[in-house]
């Protein structure tokens, strides 16, 4: 049974930084994508970030791109996402998400490409 664990998060001042965990167990595989997403309130989910644990340059959203970084450990099956100079629109839910199966440029952001999903953690940044 696959898992993802996540912790971290909490809340910030605009301009401050925060770094979500995410803890995979359970995998057949050592090789896998793993996203984060984050939710608004009366918004969609909506992918950030993306890494492929085999390797390979990361993705991001045009939003967080430049100010988050997504990183790996393998070793500790963790992924991580660093987030820097956050902004009030920042605030969320966010969860990480992982997945089997290729994942490509063009489709990285459909959250149903992804079959397995962490517990949420919140986000909240203030002006």
């Amino acid at each position: 049974q696959v898992q993802l664990v996540q912790s971290g998060g909490g809340s910030v001042q605009a301009g401050g930084s925060l770094r979500l965990s995410c803890v995979a167990s359970g995998y057949s595989q050592s090789r896998y994508w793993v996203a984060w997403f984050r939710q608004a309130p009366g918004k969609e989910r909506e992918g950030v970030a993306v890494i492929y644990t085999g390797g390979g340059a990361p993705l991001y959203a045009d939003s967080v791109k430049g100010r988050f970084t997504i990183s790996q450990d393998n070793a500790e099956n963790t992924v991580y996402l660093l987030m820097s100079s956050l902004k009030p629109e920042d605030t969320a839910m966010y969860y990480c998400a992982a997945a089997v199966t290729p994942i490509y440029s063009d489709s990285w952001r459909d959250r149903y490409k992804y079959n397995y999903w962490g517990q949420g953690t919140q986000v909240t940044v203030s002006s």
